[in-house]
């Protein structure tokens, strides 16, 4: 097994793993264990916990992402009706087995106070996420559209928290719902 196989097949336990149960109860030796590589090869690839954490939330931030944008590509043809695909697609993620919330915030939540690098990547992906919500609404013709996206991303930071949390499967149609009114108001109403 090569570097790069081996690198891969770290991350995809890494992923399965923290996201499932999260970072701090799953050690070294059961990733190891999961991904087939011996303790050697993984620290040959990742030389620290936090070098694998750091890997695992950027490879899980461009995935994610990607995934967004790909739904919204293919299920929002007009430019108001973009926005609110994004509700659309969260509602699916949300009824995905394994579902368990965002997981920079719950990386954050475990490591933010003391991982500088936790909490910039996970600032880095509500950016990211943040900016692409924003280029979505600049594409309306809507007053504020800088504000409107900030209103736009709390909502969806709610459903995720909401269905994560509570098990409320229908946060992602309300947070819609909600968004609807906001772009409504701000003058512009999709289906």
């Amino acid at each position: 097994m090569d570097h790069d196989e081996a690198r891969t097949r770290i991350l995809d336990a890494a992923e399965k793993l923290f996201y499932e149960r999260g970072i701090q109860s799953v050690g070294m030796d059961e990733l190891r264990t999961a991904a087939g590589v011996s303790l050697k090869r993984l620290y040959s690839c990742f030389p620290a916990k936090h070098d694998l954490v750091e890997a695992y939330l950027r490879r899980r931030d461009s995935r994610w992402r990607a995934a967004l944008a790909e739904y919204v590509d293919a299920h929002a043809d007009e430019p108001s009706a973009r926005p609110l695909a994004v509700f659309d697609w969260l509602g699916e993620w949300f009824a995905e087995d394994g579902f368990r919330g965002c997981a920079f915030l719950n990386a954050y939540g475990e490591l933010g106070a003391t991982s500088e690098r936790v909490g910039c990547v996970a600032r880095e992906h509500k950016e990211a996420l943040l900016g692409y919500v924003a280029g979505l609404v600049r594409a309306v013709p809507v007053a504020e559209p800088e504000l409107l996206a900030r209103q736009l991303v709390l909502l969806i930071d709610g459903a995720i928290a909401g269905a994560a949390l509570m098990g409320e499967p229908s946060a992602a149609r309300q947070a819609r719902t909600a968004a609807a009114a906001l772009m409504g108001a701000a003058g512009s109403v999709a289906g």
